[in-house]
């Protein structure tokens, strides 16, 4: 049986990690095809496939998801 390759996460530099607390989103993009993210302080993971993770992106880039509150 063949092993399954982990994901390999990293944080943002735009991240200010305190370990008093410890919140980043963490990502992985090494397994082709697929983007996984993580919440560093409890470690849940949400995947997605490359091409929504693009489009996420594109719209988080044109300011789909600014917050105006």
């Amino acid at each position: 049986m063949a092993t399954v390759p982990a994901f390999a996460f990293r944080t943002s530099t735009a991240c200010k990690y305190n370990n008093n607390d410890p919140r980043c989103v963490e990502v992985a993009t090494n397994l082709p095809g697929k983007v996984a993210v993580r919440n560093s302080a409890t470690g849940e993971t949400v995947e997605f496939t490359a091409v929504e993770w693009t489009d996420f992106l594109t719209g988080a880039k044109l300011g789909e998801f600014d917050v105006t509150a």
